[in-house]
């Protein structure tokens, strides 16, 4: 078991840091053939004040007279000692910009997964003890309809109903915990429907098994039965789910910025975009494909631990148990 499950680990790894720097190349030539060029845009615009020699050293400095492949190599280098190069705009460090904003990112984007996971688990838990016309019925209508309306409709409506109606969070002040709380809603409701679909669906599948029938004979209670028996099984796909939700948590971290008006990577990249700032850019985009490509990574990995039931095949996968045997015996399959 721990030597196949570490030549799993070990082929992840590798598999992620080959696209993590796939995705840092393929990043750089979207950004390199781009329309405009950054130095006509930025370095001579007459409001900067740049002299051409001045122009022409700083185009020196940063490497841009090089050819393409000269300019890859040596911002793949840059990149991988943690060196994300200047912001064109600010002449600033990119990776002290972005250090800037990120916490507040990261303080929306985790309350945003904290608050997914919570209306999940609540859509969960409703739809096998509640009555029968709520819970088979109207709870289960309710993730079709968190995805069918955009994050920024949520947060406009809360905006309006909790800021301007009601009073709950001050408008002008949208890093405030209050504030924080309902743009953290207005972004984890959409992402909750995918997560409560899968919940539900194995939840259904696993509160038809004999276990379930076992645990309900001997009296456990609807909670107790959900908890300890139903949601660690029910819950082993939607960390998959999690971890490729990140994505819209990141994208949908930026809209909920904007509507709220918090500064954060949606600010940071809305300036960038606008000033053509492309260090910039690239490094947002870069590190947004390293956060994707981990957490997928983690999930993989955490996977066979949660679950004996998953099997490491030869090509060291995991599948779960009940897979097709035959395959498996010829693959040379691990039961953990």
């Amino acid at each position: 078991m721990r030597n196949a499950y570490r030549a799993y680990a070990a082929k992840r790894l590798v598999q992620a840091v080959v696209v993590i720097l796939l995705a840092y190349v393929l990043t750089f030539v979207v950004v390199s053939i781009l329309p405009g060029d950054p130095i006509t845009s930025v370095l001579r615009d007459p409001q900067n004040g740049f002299t051409e020699a001045e122009i022409q050293e700083i185009v020196a400095a940063q490497g841009l007279d090089k050819p393409i492949p000269v300019q890859l190599w040596t911002s793949l280098c840059h990149f991988l000692t943690g060196d994300l190069g200047l912001s064109m705009r600010s002449s600033r460090p990119v990776a002290t910009l972005i250090a800037e904003v990120l916490p507040s990112t990261l303080v929306l984007a985790s309350a945003g997964l904290a608050v997914a996971l919570l209306l999940a688990a609540a859509l969960g838990y409703g739809s096998q003890f509640l009555p029968k016309r709520f819970g088979q019925g109207f709870l289960r209508g309710f993730p079709a309809l968190f995805l069918s309306v955009p994050n920024f409709v949520i947060g406009l409506v809360l905006i309006h109903l909790f800021g301007f109606q009601f009073g709950f969070f001050r408008v002008l002040d949208p890093d405030s915990v209050r504030a924080t709380f309902f743009a953290a809603i207005a972004l984890g409701i959409p992402v909750s429907a995918q997560i409560a679909e899968v919940l539900i669906a194995n939840l259904d599948h696993e509160s038809r098994q004999e276990y379930a029938a076992v645990a309900r004979g001997r009296g456990l209670g609807p909670t107790r039965l959900f908890v300890r028996h139903l949601l660690k099984p029910s819950s082993l796909p939607v960390v998959t789910v999690i971890a490729l939700t990140i994505g819209e948590l990141l994208g949908g971290s930026l809209i909920t910025e904007t509507v709220f008006g918090r500064t954060g990577i949606g600010s940071l990249v809305q300036r960038s975009a606008t000033s053509h700032d492309l260090p910039v850019l690239q490094a947002v985009v870069s590190l947004a494909a390293v956060v994707f490509v981990l957490v997928n990574l983690i999930a993989d990995l955490v996977y066979p631990l949660l679950d004996p039931r998953v099997k490491l095949i030869g090509d060291h996968r995991p599948r779960p148990a009940g897979a097709d045997e035959s395959a498996a015996d010829t693959s040379g399959a691990v039961t953990p």
